[in-house]
């Protein structure tokens, strides 16, 4: 394998500088359409009527679409092509926003979630792989990492901003919204419907892939060629130790930190005043998106304190993480809780690329994409355990105890990282 060179933003080609610009452009309106929602999102369904036990309900067909459609749809894409898939992708979540705004029907808003996770499916691993292919072909054995760093920044600003003004919208033209007999929640969910139809504009002009068959025929073989290329991935995966490492890395990691990711309104609510929680839990919530920017912004810069060792950068942000989130479990006032918190979310910033570099390293164009969806599925399931259990140590014990005891998930993601340094050196 040839050596990275360093990269420099100055020193690449006209090609490879637009086309990051592109991905950052396009990865910040596709996250400031989904962050309009983020900040109501519950609200909207209790304005609909729907209790908690129907509200996590329909997360819960969110989840359970989003895993089902993980792989099959990320071996599509290495199948057919990328930009067919996430265009889909972006069609799907336009008529998901359409019947989300058309209904107060449990079973129509179920629908609904469930488009939302075809979607989110669609979009894992899709224009992602594109990005590396086409940055590879523009600026060979350029190291990756900072291009990713660059769109990760833009990702996490677009959510930012996207959550903020979706905070906003409903108490500057919710009146209006209300003397219409919508929801005043519904200004959120319509001027993201308006941005994703700018991202289906942009992704079919501004988004260029070579073109691959397009008759029946060659998609019917894309379909048919999903089964082979899952299985070449799997296989890729369980032959690669390095690969197999990381993915496990990358469990315990969601396992720990996303059950802090998910509950902890519910931990800084009732240390704030109950009349303005409401809102410093939104401020929060944007910041929290702005400080994982930060630390995207920051990762290129700490990679290179590592000599650009990629996985030796994810072993000491784990370990960061763990010590942050212990730190955090222990706040008893909302300054400190704060403080700790947007910590947490810039070191949960920089963890991002290094873990994405490794994985494009070690894997072929033809199951990038595959892989990929590979990890977010992983990941997801990583996730979805850690909450269970964390649930059920908040719910015997309490919220902090539960977090300590994530941080235990961490230590491990530190120990397999360090092997995993073991495993990529020359």
């Amino acid at each position: 394998m040839a050596t990275e060179i360093e990269f420099s933003f100055a020193a690449l080609n006209g090609s490879a500088r637009r086309h990051i610009r592109v991905f950052q452009i396009h990865q910040f309106l596709d996250r400031f359409a989904m962050g309009l929602t983020v900040a109501v999102v519950a609200l909207a369904l209790t304005d609909r009527g729907m209790d908690l036990f129907q509200i996590s309900l329909l997360f819960g067909v969110y989840s359970l679409t989003t895993m089902a459609m993980e792989l099959p749809f990320g071996g599509l894409a290495d199948s057919i092509g990328r930009k067919p898939v996430f265009l889909t992708a972006v069609v799907a979540s336009l008529t998901s926003l359409a019947l989300f705004l058309s209904t107060s029907n449990f079973h129509v808003l179920a629908l609904s979630f469930a488009l939302i996770g075809f979607g989110r499916a669609l979009r894992s691993g899709t224009l992602d792989a594109w990005f590396v292919e086409t940055f590879k072909a523009a600026a060979p054995n350029v190291d990756v990492q900072p291009a990713l760093a660059k769109v990760q920044w833009a990702n996490a600003v677009g959510l930012a901003i996207g959550a903020t003004v979706g905070g906003l919208l409903p108490d500057i033209f919710g009146s209006v919204a209300s003397s219409l007999g919508f929801s005043i929640y519904d200004v959120s969910y319509a001027a993201s419907f308006g941005v994703m139809l700018g991202v289906l504009g942009f992704t079919m002009l501004a988004i260029v892939e070579e073109p691959r068959p397009k008759n029946v025929n060659a998609l019917r073989q894309g379909f048919a060629d999903v089964p082979l290329v899952i299985k070449d991935a799997n296989l890729l995966a369980l032959k690669h130790p390095a690969l197999s490492i990381l993915l496990a890395a990358l469990a315990f990691f969601l396992m720990a930190t996303n059950p802090v990711e998910v509950i902890w309104p519910t931990r800084a609510k009732p240390m704030l005043d109950e009349g303005y929680a409401n809102t410093v839990i939104g401020v929060v919530t944007a910041t929290y998106f702005f400080s994982i920017a930060l630390g995207a912004s920051l990762s290129p810069r700490i990679s290179r304190i590592f000599k650009r060792r990629h996985a030796m950068t994810l072993a000491a942000t784990f370990a960061c993480l763990a010590g942050v989130q212990i730190a955090l479990a222990l706040q008893g006032n909302i300054i400190g809780f704060v403080t700790a918190f947007i910590l947490y979310s810039v070191v949960l910033g920089v963890s991002e690329t290094p873990a994405s570099s490794i994985l494009h390293r070690c894997v072929e164009d033809r199951q990038r994409s595959t892989m990929l969806s590979l990890r977010s599925l992983i990941q997801q399931l990583g996730a979805a355990l850690g909450l269970v259990l964390a649930g059920a140590i908040a719910e015997i014990y309490s919220t902090p105890v539960a977090w300590i005891v994530g941080a235990v998930f961490l230590v491990i993601a530190v120990i397999l990282s360090l092997v995993l340094v073991k495993r990529l050196a020359p």
